[in-house]
């Protein structure tokens, strides 16, 4: 679309700041459908409506489709990095996909457990130990960041093959010398949880370690050391202000349109600094655990993800959802953490029920709390005991025919004290979940509510960008769930094998786990390392009950992809 039919956006574009940032292409239904990130928002974002510039079809159709854009300013090109990322995940813009070129996404990995820890990037995570950051639609780009960074936090991409001299890179300042002891694996791994920290948004907190390091290095006489990390803590420095997920706030956290609608659906005072989701995984009852991930401002913040192990094993959500959330709100946790803002629960009425229970009873009940359904995505809110909610007439015309036969849909009568049907809300006090229900904004979504016992459900289309930001944090619990369940179950599988293997008893057992540190060691060891420590004919026997397994955990690691 040219702008000489949208007099609107080309006056708005004439506004676009010089700085870094991410901009949100929009059609006219006002959905999201391109986010990209820009070294200088004026000149990226311009080039769309530039006639001269030559296009793909996919462009093309994206260019006239675009009826409005808006875009979040940030610190520099790295922290628009990562936010695209993010924001790409919460909307799944349909141009991001299709303007891909059916490439897959990158990922950060890094192994930080292993005796060796490397940096790599990969198109493919896998569940082995190593942490994994992303995705990201441009490798070439992640690449260009990871070399900055590298600068500042020397890490090593492979290991040495002849693993006794130190690579060309360290004498770079590039790699930490592991082959020839010129940094210890303790000291490594301090660098790289720093290097995590970065990406993670914690500048300002990994700063602060290094000015204080340096002081004490200088205060020893280590004047060396100290001028080393004198350069770490400028070249830090010089990379501006690269937070996203941290105190510091540096984005304009009212241009974030999912946030804004849940702030307008809910009735929310003010927008939600930390929003926290959490989800139960079990298998029958077995090794039950519970997630707790964070979203800060909107963005997800997994250095402050958590993860419960249920005091009981009980085949009963209800039950695990109430003690997760008592043992959340306690005030060792209170302190430790904070209180969040909102609170999304991954269920339907009952666990949603639960945890407002527990809720109540730590004394939090100002706390506000909903629940995601999965099957139909309904927001679940629970309504107050002391009196009934009133519920405005959000269908509107086009959505009666939705109502009808709906014996349980709720609507106003007009006259109740409101302006209108659109201005009624309902109304939730603190022993129910503790929010407002603005029906005018619903309206305006689209949507509508229905009333069940005690709960409403508020029924709001699949494609706004609300119900998206509900499902990623929704989505990211459960995955952060199933994983540490996944991590627990494989640990008691492989826990009772060596019981069940011929000719290794307690003793030959004990001298397996501390020859080669855990059974995952165990499976990973070479034969003729196994025949070291047991001999030829009991590693014989031990492969022959280890393979099965093996195969068992490669197809359960793959069906999780």
């Amino acid at each position: 679309m040219s702008l000489e039919n949208n007099p609107t956006l080309e006056a708005k574009l004439k506004d676009l700041p010089k700085e870094p940032g991410v901009y949100f292409h929009k059609n006219a239904k006002d959905q999201i459908i391109y986010v990209g990130k820009a070294a200088v928002l004026r000149n990226r974002v311009r080039q769309y409506f530039q006639k001269s510039r030559s296009r793909d079809p996919k462009t093309e159709a994206l260019v006239e489709e675009i009826r409005d854009t808006d875009w979040m300013v940030v610190e520099s090109e790295l922290e628009a990095l990562f936010l695209e990322a993010e924001m790409i995940r919460r909307y799944m813009p349909q141009y991001n996909i299709l303007l891909r070129d059916d490439k897959s996404m990158s990922y950060i990995r890094i192994d930080i457990d292993s005796e060796y820890p490397t940096v790599t990037i990969t198109r493919r995570p896998l569940d082995d130990g190593a942490r994994y950051f992303g995705p990201y639609l441009s490798a070439y780009t992640v690449r260009r960041a990871l070399r900055i960074l590298r600068k500042i936090f020397p890490f090593a991409v492979k290991r040495n093959p002849s693993g006794k001299r130190a690579t060309l890179y360290y004498h770079l300042g590039l790699d930490p010398g592991l082959e020839e002891g010129k940094t210890s694996l303790e000291d490594y791994r301090k660098c790289l949880r720093q290097l995590i920290s970065v990406i993670e948004g914690k500048r300002t907190k990994i700063l602060k370690q290094l000015e204080k390091q340096m002081h004490a290095q200088a205060k020893a006489q280590d004047f060396e050391a100290a001028a080393k990390t004198r350069n770490q803590l400028f070249l830090l420095q010089n990379l501006g202000k690269q937070v996203i997920f941290s105190d510091k706030e540096f984005m304009d956290i009212s241009k974030d349109h999912a946030l804004t609608e849940l702030v307008d659906l809910l009735g929310m005072p003010k927008y939600p600094y930390r929003i926290e989701g959490y989800d139960i995984s079990h298998m029958q009852g077995t090794d039950v655990v519970a997630s707790m991930v964070v979203f800060t401002n909107g963005v997800s913040n997994k250095g402050e993800y958590r993860k419960f192990k249920t005091k009981k094993d009980h085949n009963n959500d209800f039950y695990n959802m109430h003690e997760t959330i008592r043992r959340r709100f306690s005030e060792k946790n209170i302190k430790a953490w904070g209180k969040p803002d909102l609170v999304l629960i991954d269920g339907g009425k009952g666990q949603l029920d639960a945890a407002i229970r527990a809720r109540d009873e730590m004394g939090y009940a100002q706390v506000p709390f909903v629940g995601l359904a999965k099957r139909e995505e309904q927001i679940v809110i629970k309504k107050s005991h002391a009196k009934a909610p009133v519920v405005a007439d959000t269908l509107g015309d086009a959505a009666d025919e939705v109502a009808d036969g709906q014996d349980n849909l709720m609507v106003a009568e007009e006259g109740e004290g409101y302006k209108s049907k659109a201005d009624a809300v309902v109304k939730g006090d603190p022993d129910g979940s503790n929010v407002t229900l603005d029906g005018a904004t619903l309206q305006r979504l689209g949507g509508f509510v229905s009333e069940s016992d005690d709960f409403i459900l508020t029924n709001v289309p699949h494609n706004t960008n609300v119900v998206k930001l509900l499902q990623r944090i929704r989505d990211e619990s459960h995955r952060f769930a199933v994983s540490y369940h996944s991590v627990l179950k494989q640990k008691r599988q492989i826990a009772s094998v060596l019981d069940d293997v011929p000719t290794i008893g307690p003793a030959t057992r004990k001298k397996l786990l501390k020859t080669f540190g855990s059974m995952r060691g165990v499976m990973q060891a070479r034969d003729w390392e196994l025949e070291k420590v047991i001999g030829e004919k009991k590693t014989v026997i031990l492969k022959q009950y280890l393979r099965p397994i093996k195969k068992e955990l490669k197809q359960e690691a793959e069906t999780q992809l």
